[in-house]
């Protein structure tokens, strides 16, 4: 991190001891950014968010909630007067926050995955008659 002066730390990825580079690392996990897409502006049981980010395992959702809560970016709800317990998650306001985030590089992904597929095949055929 860059020191300001002896008691004051700016946040700085680039510094191997920042812990900001843990908070970047969290959001580019491949679950979490889909949870936070799941959750934009809507509020969903594990079942249904399960059902949303296809192909997450159980473990693997309830991690990532689990993470996602302790950082204060998913509010967990569980509601026990019922007679099943029901249990639903949402953003936080600073979860909302990263949500155009998360939409912005979904869309570079959406947007570019064919030409990045072709640039694969061509950096693969390459190195495969160079073999």
């Amino acid at each position: 991190m860059i020191k300001d002066n002896e008691t004051d730390l700016k946040p700085n990825v680039y510094a191997a001891i920042c812990p900001s580079r843990q908070v970047l690392a969290l959001i580019g996990e491949k679950w979490v950014s889909l949870i936070i897409g799941a959750l934009d502006n809507r509020t969903l049981r594990f079942g249904e968010l399960k059902r949303v980010c296809e192909g997450v395992s159980q473990k693997m959702l309830t991690q990532s909630l689990k993470k996602l809560e302790r950082d204060g970016i998913v509010i967990r709800t569980s509601y026990s007067d019922e007679l099943v317990l029901r249990v639903e998650y949402q953003l936080s306001d600073l979860g909302q926050t990263l949500v155009n985030v998360v939409n912005n590089a979904r869309m570079w992904a959406e947007s570019n995955l064919h030409v990045i597929e072709k640039n694969r095949e061509n950096f693969d055929k390459h190195f495969k008659d160079k073999a």
